[in-house]
């Protein structure tokens, strides 16, 4: 009897462990959309677009090439603004 309640108390722990973590899950995929929606902080930057089907690895890379781009970008247009003498 004792045997059987302790199955029984598992598989119930096991339930609600399973429950919380899908909930976290979810939770932690629902940033990401929004991630791609939002505007930009400041003037002429903006929020590097994340892909939420990717693993991590492959979000970091996109979200690194993309950081490179905009500072490749930024420091062209600062180039591009300086006077001849300061070249």
């Amino acid at each position: 009897m004792r045997g059987l309640f302790g199955l029984v108390g598992l598989v119930v722990v096991l339930a609600i462990v399973g429950i919380v973590a899908r909930k976290q899950l979810s939770a932690t995929r629902a940033p990401a959309a929004a991630v791609q929606q939002a505007p930009g902080p400041g003037v002429g930057a903006s929020v590097p677009v994340i892909n939420p089907t990717g693993n991590v690895r492959e979000q970091s890379q996109q979200v690194q090439q993309q950081v490179q781009q905009q500072l490749d970008d930024i420091m062209k247009q600062r180039a591009q603004s300086l006077p001849e003498a300061d070249k």
